[in-house]
């Protein structure tokens, strides 16, 4: 589409010379502009008259619509003052990536400055064990393809055009691989955002042995290794003891994955050995499958039922479930800290988790009736939620924050965080009448 449209100009059926409305330009003072040179440095800012044109077009058919003046920030800080300096004198501002739009989104109908953020094209962390990397705005997907190449991995969201990162984010792209891989909104993790006054807000928080290593270990390996696996759990010897009793189950009392695959005899052969190859390097002590779908469902079953197995351990006990989330290269430094933790506390609890994006559940176990029990598995909860928090993950991996977590959820997204939702809430809810009480 995008070199339809080149070619339309060439052609002259989009002349952008005479085609651009220059009624809104020359309103911003000379103060005013010499004040956003203060904070880029002067030959970050423009006023040049086919500087501004460049500016006021996408590769869409819609008018050019020029701002008033360019700016070219360097970094998040400088954005940050530029948004609280124009927002503060009533002054449009229009994010500018590259320019590749189709729908007209970098017009300045209304004038005003445009930050233009291709200067903000630093990668600045690469985390291959956890299939992560943080860009500025400006990185685009072919820069960041050929940054990450040499690691063995790749940003798959193709939209055609080379567009920066944040403008994909902003239009939530999609493209010819997104059947498998899926759009921006599957693959960004967290944005920080710097909001109209100037605020920063990180939209997912600032931050996301036993043999449970050889476990976990053989998860991370297996999912760098790119085996495609279908479905991954982890359960831990409580768990399996429980569910052996409750499900009637002959499994080894020992920290175990559930690993499902699928595709034709010959693709499961291979997934088959370079998974037990995996478990066997990790120090796995012995593997088996189940071929048959009566004894797939069997398994999966006891998985299911696994919280009622683990409340049959103390009966008449009430359970309660933990839900964190670390980036999964951390996933066996947490678990083997809160199994040392879960003996220390004297709380009866047994651990399981969907690890394939490093989510896990403690399953705890309390005598509603015993209230120094009730009291120390409160502080447990709260403990595993901020260690992981400090390793960069979420207090909440798919549970929620209900009663709970609130605390854990202003620790997590910060005053700006809270303050935001507190105002989506009161604009979608002014009488706080819509399940009230809970997170805000």
């Amino acid at each position: 589409m995008a070199s339809l449209l080149r070619a339309a100009v060439t052609w002259g059926l989009f002349p952008w010379r005479g085609y651009c409305s220059r009624g809104t330009q020359g309103k911003l003072s000379t103060d005013f502009v010499e004040t956003l040179k203060a904070v880029v440095g002067s030959p970050h800012v423009s006023t040049a008259a086919s500087v501004l044109e460049q500016h006021g077009h996408d590769e869409s058919m819609h008018r050019c619509q020029p701002p008033d003046v360019v700016v070219w920030p360097q970094n998040v800080e400088q954005v940050s003052q530029l948004a609280a300096l124009c927002y503060s004198q009533n002054v449009p501002i229009i994010p500018f990536g590259t320019g590749t739009g189709l729908e007209g989104g970098v017009c300045a109908v209304q004038g005003g400055v445009c930050i233009n953020l291709t200067h903000m094209d630093r990668i600045l962390e690469l985390n291959p064990e956890d299939f992560s990397v943080v860009v500025e705005p400006g990185v685009t997907r072919k820069a960041l393809n050929t940054y990450v190449r040499d690691s063995g991995l790749w940003f798959p969201v193709d939209p055609g055009a080379d567009a920066s990162l944040c403008g994909m984010a902003a239009t939530g792209a999609s493209g010819t691989n997104t059947v498998r891989y899926g759009t921006m909104r599957d693959n960004v993790l967290n944005l920080e955002v710097v909001l109209p006054g100037g605020r920063l807000l990180h939209t997912a928080g600032q931050s996301r042995h036993f043999r449970v290593q050889a476990a976990v270990d053989s998860t991370i390996h297996i999912l760098q290794a790119a085996v495609p696996v279908a479905r991954i759990e982890f359960l831990d010897d409580v768990t399996m003891d429980a569910c052996n009793k409750y499900s009637n189950l002959n499994c080894s009392v020992a920290p175990t994955l559930f690993l499902e695959f699928h595709g034709s005899e010959q693709a499961l052969a291979e997934q088959l050995q370079r998974t037990e190859e995996i478990a066997l390097y990790n120090g796995a002590s012995h593997f088996s499958w189940a071929k048959e779908a009566e004894q797939r469902s069997q398994l999966w079953a006891a998985r299911h039922n696994a919280w009622y197995a683990i409340l049959a351990l103390r009966p008449g006990c009430k359970g309660y479930a933990t839900d964190v989330c670390v980036p999964i290269s951390r996933l066996p430094e947490i678990l083997v800290q809160t199994k040392e933790d879960l003996k220390a506390s004297g709380i009866t609890g047994a651990i399981v988790g969907h690890v394939g994006d490093g989510n896990f559940h403690c399953l705890l176990l309390v005598d509603p009736e015993d209230a120094d029990e009730i009291h120390r598995v409160k502080v447990f909860a709260h403990q595993l939620g901020r260690r992981a928090l400090a390793l960069r993950g979420t207090c909440t991996g798919e549970h929620g924050i209900g009663l709970g977590k609130r605390q854990l959820l202003q620790e997590e997204v910060g005053t700006v965080g809270m303050e935001t939702m507190w105002q989506l809430k009161a604009t979608l809810d002014p009488r706080g009448l819509m399940n009230p009480g809970k997170m805000l």
